[in-house]
């Protein structure tokens, strides 16, 4: 891992050098490379730095335990030794956590697909909920919301919520939460007071650039509709809707959030693209078995990963056993616990697959 280390921090310097040269900073494209891959490493640098000066504190520690007499010198060269070894312990977990191989998908923004699932009206109203949820989540993170398609019910409820969440490390964070959302309670559609559970499904996309994935357009589909739902002027005077049917896979997708024809156009051509990289993941997370395992749950739709108790104001994430007695704040977008209990579930998990190759 050091010798690793060693050449990390010699390519760190060698592209200091570079970024401080008068050819490169002239040369916009290469300078903005080089200076992702400067960023990317800076962590790493730092925390090795850290782990160095720590060290040779450990070693002046040992070095004054040999050599002085003082007993409360001593004590404090001790106390000194013993602090250090911890911090040692400490920052050797958090470089290998450094040093695990990044999600490519990571900084990607993504496309997010809620959809009631079993329980009908009261499946569509968790939907509804669960979006307002991750909007709330977004605001606090600075991300933005751009909206693709939403399906109501009637009642406030979403039978399907289609959005993108663009900001830096989206899909980082929201990859964790695709799978069924359980939620357990008195629904306002029942009158004999009993409690219902009833499943919402997310899906977490990241978003697919052109260069991700082949797209012919001539397998591709177009009909135009007019706009239903709740909306401003024209929203329902003009087939500005666009329904994009991808032939060889047979996935539909509708737009109608936009009043352009063509925007909802490329905002549909966006969500398919989406989806067929997303196809692409899941046959190569099938066919990495092992690796695939040591997710904390990552991208299957099927699994039900949490339930909403809201009798007893309690979240459970049943991939890593987590229970919060916080309900009605993680529904107000208080996600940052949870997620970053699943992000070091995640870092264990792979830390330990690490250590036994």
């Amino acid at each position: 891992m050091f010798d690793k280390l060693e050449d990390l921090l010699i390519r760190y310097q060698e592209l200091t050098d570079e970024l401080n040269d008068p050819n490169v900073v002239n040369d916009q494209t290469r300078f903005r490379k080089l200076m992702k891959e400067q960023n990317d490493l800076a962590p790493i640098v730092e925390k090795y730095t850290e782990y160095k000066e720590t060290k040779a504190r450990i070693e002046d520690s040992l070095t004054m335990l040999d050599e002085e007499s003082d007993e409360e010198l001593r004590e404090l060269a001790k106390e000194e030794l013993n602090e250090c070894k911890d911090k040692q312990e400490v920052i050797e977990k958090e470089i290998k956590i450094l040093l695990l191989p990044q999600d490519p998908n990571d900084a990607k923004n993504v496309i997010v697909e809620i959809r009631g699932g079993a329980g009908g009206d009261e499946a569509a109203l968790f939907a509804a909920e669960l979006f307002r949820m991750y909007s709330k989540y977004a605001e606090s993170q600075n991300w933005k919301i751009d909206m693709m398609n939403v399906n109501e019910n009637g009642l406030g409820g979403f039978k399907e919520v289609v959005f993108m969440i663009n900001g830096k490390g989206v899909y980082s964070k929201m990859k964790y939460e695709s799978g069924v959302h359980r939620v357990q309670r008195i629904p306002v559609t029942e009158s004999g007071g009993r409690i219902h559970t009833s499943t919402s499904t997310v899906a977490i996309m990241p978003e697919a650039e052109e260069v991700d994935v082949a797209l012919d357009l001539n397998d591709c589909k177009f009909d135009v509709f007019r706009s239903s739902g709740n909306g401003g002027q024209c929203v329902n005077t003009t087939d500005s809707a666009v329904r994009l049917t991808h032939i060889p896979t047979g996935i539909v997708i509708s737009c109608q959030d936009e009043k352009s024809q063509l925007k909802n156009r490329d905002k549909a051509l966006k969500v398919l693209r989406s989806k067929l990289y997303e196809l692409e993941l899941e046959k190569a997370h099938n066919a990495e078995a092992e690796a695939r395992r040591s997710q904390v749950g990552t991208g299957d739709r099927s699994e039900k990963i949490r339930t909403y108790n809201f009798p007893q104001g309690r979240v459970t994430d049943h991939r890593i056993k987590l229970t919060l007695h916080q309900l009605d704040n993680i529904m107000d977008g208080d996600l940052e616990e949870v997620i970053d209990s699943l992000i070091a579930a995640d870092q264990s998990a792979k830390l330990a697959r690490m250590n036994e190759q």
